[in-house]
């Protein structure tokens, strides 16, 4: 090597290693490698990212920043990611910021072709327009009640007899499985009216249900490769582009003949007041709604309500198997409730699903929802990015154009915020004094719902269909995880089982709980 081109390969080696402490110095959190920054701990850690980014905040007070790629020119940009889990950053990032912390493009880029413009992939006014609209019809109680239904005719007619085969055969059931479907035909009927039937005996494969899935996987891919990697391989027609595409297809075809069959049914007499989903009322709101906009809206509330009501229901099931204290309370509510509405005999308190005014009463159950959503958010990370330069209220600067992540999981599990025992499965957090009521005294440290303007329109709507469930299972089946079964966090945006939820079911034996109860009714 000649002695002028030795000099410069140092030289750039001398600068590059200044530039790079000078990038490394300040921050904290996981240790930053040149060249790759902080690559090697996520590769290392890929199996267990949620615990590995609580351990990180746990050391760093609640709030680091990392790098992963430490290259000049995109490192202070592109590069840099703050990572977060304080309650004042959050509030600052989902409310008193707000405007300075939108999805950004990355994120809308890598779910446009399946979400397009709704309203979990816009910002600004497109979003703003959406969530006014859909507002309106999530405050009404009919909403709710409809609601109700759909989930009790599918509690008694398929998920009830499913469970109950399970016992008489003492086959075991993947519960997390049984749960998807659930809630998808839910939520489907919710959405647009139509049952997709994926909860049926024999479990059968749905082709919207299949391709929903598909497409959502492939979306996902996305985050995984660089952006350029991805566009390349949708512009060539490459891997998980062409799963995409096909499926975002069948999707859209499926749609689009429900949209035109409740058009035509909307403009018939006979047909009036006999549809009470969304895609009907926001049809009869008016007429210059186009057909993609309807279909974007339809999609955008099945992805929010599908997943995240049958992951925490899972992790529900699990965390009271293994917590008899927690169980028995919860039975001794609903039981409580049943015996003031149906009357002393047993026997009709399993007769039907419970009514809305039922499950509206179950306040232990709520808390020990809220209380699974702590320790394990269906959701339990979230990403925006940076506008402008800001300073968040723990003194952190954020420069415009890097990106923030907030660690949901990781809020549940920092003891600056719950306390010694935030590891522990305590509904008894969540309530008032008296128990009467649940109480929390800042938003911000519970936002597996998200907080602030974007807070989930359908909070209430998923409390009441999960509560519908885990009352409807509970009064009837006694569930245990099957033997050898490994119960693990799957590494994906919303926190699945990896291996799914495995459990024996046995049948309920209430004796003992109404025991209690008419002795506690004579004291």
């Amino acid at each position: 090597m000649e002695p002028f081109t030795l000099l410069l390969l140092l030289a750039v080696i001398t600068l590059y290693i200044v530039w790079f402490k000078s990038l490394a110095r300040p921050l904290r959190g996981p240790r930053v490698w040149p060249l790759v920054g902080s690559l090697p701990g996520l590769i290392e850690n890929g199996h267990r990212m949620h615990e590995w980014i609580a351990e990180n905040l746990r050391s760093c007070g609640g709030t680091y920043q990392t790098c992963i790629c430490a290259l000049p020119f995109l490192a202070r940009k592109q590069g840099l990611v703050t990572v977060t889990c304080h309650p004042k950053n959050l509030e600052h990032i989902l409310k008193v910021r707000f405007d300075n912390y939108p999805k950004g493009p990355t994120w809308q880029a890598v779910f446009r072709d399946l979400l397009g413009e709704g309203i979990f992939n816009s910002d600004g006014h497109t979003w703003l327009f959406q969530r006014k609209t859909a507002a309106l019809e999530f405050t009404t109680r009919t909403l709710r009640q409809a609601m109700g239904r759909w989930v009790n005719r599918a509690i008694k007619t398929r998920f009830v007899p499913i469970l109950k085969e399970a016992e008489v055969t003492g086959k075991p059931v993947d519960l997390q499985d049984l749960l998807l479907r659930l809630t998808f035909d839910n939520i489907c009927g919710l959405a647009f009216g139509g049952n997709p039937k994926t909860l049926q005996p024999g479990l059968p494969e749905n082709g919207f249900a299949l391709a929903f899935d598909k497409a959502t996987e492939a979306s996902l891919q996305r985050f995984i490769l660089p952006e350029f990697i991805w566009r390349f391989r949708k512009w060539v027609g490459l891997g998980m582009e062409v799963t995409l595409r096909e499926s975002v297809a069948h999707v859209d075809k499926y749609l689009t003949n429900i949209i035109d069959t409740r058009k035509h049914e909307l403009t018939s007499q006979q047909s009036i007041g006999a549809h009470d989903d969304l895609l009907s009322r926001f049809m009869r709101k008016a007429e210059s709604y186009s057909d993609k906009f309807l279909q974007q809206v339809v999609l955008n509330f099945i992805l929010a309500g599908r997943d995240t009501s049958s992951v925490a229901l899972s992790w529900f099931f699990w965390l009271v198997s293994n917590h008899p204290r927690v169980e028995e309370k919860i039975l001794l509510e609903i039981c409580t409730v049943l015996r003031e509405t149906r009357g002393s005999d047993v026997t009709k308190w399993t007769d039907d699903p419970l009514e809305f005014e039922e499950v509206d009463r179950l306040i232990y159950l709520k808390a020990a929802l809220s209380e699974t959503l702590r320790l394990y958010p269906s959701v339990p990370q979230d990403s925006k990015h940076v506008v402008a330069d800001d300073v968040l209220p723990d003194g952190t600067f954020v420069s415009s154009g890097s990106a923030i992540t907030y660690s949901i999981y990781s809020v549940g599990r920092m003891k600056f915020i719950w306390g010694e025992d935030c590891l522990e499965f305590r509904p008894e957090r969540w309530l008032s004094s008296d128990g009467k009521k649940i109480e929390i005294t800042d938003s911000f440290k519970f936002v597996s719902f998200n907080a602030g303007p974007r807070i989930c329109l359908g909070k209430d709507l998923a409390y009441l269909q999960m509560k519908s469930i885990a009352a409807a299972v509970l009064l009837r089946h006694r569930l245990n995880v099957t033997k050898g079964h490994k119960v693990e966090q799957k590494m994906s945006l919303t926190l699945f089982m990896k291996n799914g939820l495995v459990m024996d079911v046995h049948s309920r034996d209430l004796s003992p709980i109404v025991a209690k109860i008419n002795q506690d009714t004579a004291e």
